[in-house]
């Protein structure tokens, strides 16, 4: 088993990209070449189980975020990006984790992770795009498979704990082995890798996709750059494994080299860039002061844009220090000022929803939903109005006009279990209940909350089959996991 993980740990972490210096180049472990890592080394069908597996793991360790529209946002640059890739037909899973460290991956099945710290760390929207670009090239590359004998021979879910574990690894590397230990259930030595080949191929393919999607190839050595200066930091407390992602001088000068081979333009950032790291800055800000006087600072300077963005800015930190009338103030102004501007029309009717003033918040809502049809992320924040209005029905009905991607996040069943809870159905509140938290990653609440629906009253034939049918998978899973420790 150990020369199994030692294989497959390096390769499975190739995606990894945080900041790094290039402190132990000259340590570096060659691995054996693996082979071609062709489509006939894992099938789709397994691609797809274990990415998602990967991604209930991660949840139980990180926060991912839940906030509709950075979510929207983050999947739509990256659906830009794929769909200009060297391979649009692979699925893609974009979403934030909401770390100050800078950090971004991409794991098994196309889900790949930014850090809010790296979103916020940015300067320009390109900047953003080209991490985005080089992990999607890890994936359309097939890079994380070159270890897929080894990894055939491990269960899936105990191969998504391990990849969560790794995550960990790069925001506490103390806490990171100690998950990884708790996988494997053995004290297992480590040796990280990652092949220079890898990484200039990546650079490489993601500069034709950050081009082809219109976004500035320079943008790549500016934020290698900056990732370089910003690895100074650290100092000797940098996590081992970082060590290993070098930000090179060498490198940086050959995604130079390679970005004066385009034309040379102007790229302008989008308002939902600009909007949506505002945002990030107030979630992960735990000094408000000190928020509110950078906020101030960019109101009296910088462009017409800047000091908009910066006065929403200053209204997101009143609303999270529910300050109301203070926030209500600010996106009245910024609402009225610019009327087709979602985000601030938004942020109006979340004032009203958080203030509790619920029939307001639905009023503003409603409006929305009508003036913005195809926006999921509008309709999952109405649904919740909805919920805490007491309107369940209302809710379940708009639940159901959700699309796909929108019906598989946590929130979706947390919100079903809600909704079914109001309407006196606790069997259908505890197995949606028990599906949030599975999606979560947090198996044994997830066994717990079908037993719990097992044991309610009135059960249809239909719905203990189905009760049945996942409790069996449930356990079943938890079984896989604990073999292998």
């Amino acid at each position: 088993m150990r020369k199994i993980i030692n294989q497959l740990i390096p390769i499975l972490l190739l995606a990894l990209y945080p900041v790094v210096n290039q402190a132990e180049l000259d340590t570096r472990i060659v691995l054996p070449d693996m082979g071609d890592s062709s489509g006939a080394i894992i099938s789709p069908a397994e691609e797809k189980e274990l990415g998602e597996a990967f991604f209930r793991s991660l949840h139980a360790e990180v926060t991912i975020n839940q906030d509709a529209e950075v979510q929207e946002y983050i999947e739509n640059i990256g659906h830009k990006l794929s769909s200009n890739s060297d391979n649009p037909s692979l699925p893609f899973h974009f979403f934030v984790v909401m770390e100050n460290d800078v950090n971004a991956f991409a794991g098994p099945g196309g889900y790949i992770g930014v850090n809010s710290g790296l979103i916020t760390l940015t300067e320009a929207e390109s900047e953003l795009a080209s991490v985005m670009a080089h992990e999607i090239a890890h994936v359309t590359q097939r890079h994380l498979y070159r270890a897929a004998e080894a990894a055939g021979r491990l269960s899936v879910p105990t191969m998504a704990g391990m990849l969560a574990a790794i995550l960990i690894g790069s925001q506490a590397p103390a806490l990171g082995q100690a998950a990884i230990m708790a996988v494997m259930g053995s004290n297992v030595q480590f040796q990280i890798d990652f092949t220079r080949e890898n990484e200039m191929e990546a650079d490489r393919v993601g500069m034709q996709t950050l081009q082809e999607a219109k976004y500035d190839p320079r943008s790549m050595p500016t934020f290698f750059e900056r990732l370089q200066q910003s690895s100074r930091y650290y100092g000797k407390d940098i996590p081992d494994f970082l060590r290993t992602h070098p930000v090179t001088s060498s490198r940086i000068s050959d995604t130079r080299g390679r970005a004066e081979n385009y034309p040379y333009k102007q790229y302008t950032d989008s308002l939902s860039y600009q909007l949506i790291k505002t945002k990030l800055q107030v979630l992960a800000s735990k000094d408000l002061a000190g928020a509110a006087k950078l906020f101030k600072t960019k109101q009296a300077q910088g462009t017409a844009e800047q000091r908009t963005v910066a006065k929403y800015g200053m209204g997101l930190l009143a609303l999270k220090a529910q300050k109301y009338s203070e926030a209500e103030a600010v996106f009245q102004e910024l609402t009225k000022q610019f009327p087709a501007q979602s985000h601030y029309a938004t942020a109006l009717a979340r004032t009203a929803l958080e203030a509790k003033n619920y029939r307001l918040a639905l009023s503003r809502y409603q409006k929305l939903t009508e003036q913005y049809p195809d926006n999921e992320a509008i309709k999952l924040e109405y649904i919740t109005t909805l919920v805490r209005a007491g309107e369940p029905k209302l809710a379940q009905q708009n639940l159901a006009s959700l699309t796909y991607k929108a019906q598989k996040m946590p929130v979706y069943y947390e919100l079903l279990a809600q909704v079914y809870n109001e309407l006196k159905q606790p069997a259908e509140s505890h197995r949606y209940l028990a599906e949030y938290y599975y999606a979560m990653g947090q198996l044994q609440d997830a066994i717990f909350q079908i037993r719990l629906a097992q044991q309610s009253k009135g059960l249809t034939p239909q719905l203990i089959a189905i009760l049945r049918y996942r409790h069996d998978f449930f356990l079943n899973e938890q079984f896989e996991a604990r073999r292998e420790r």
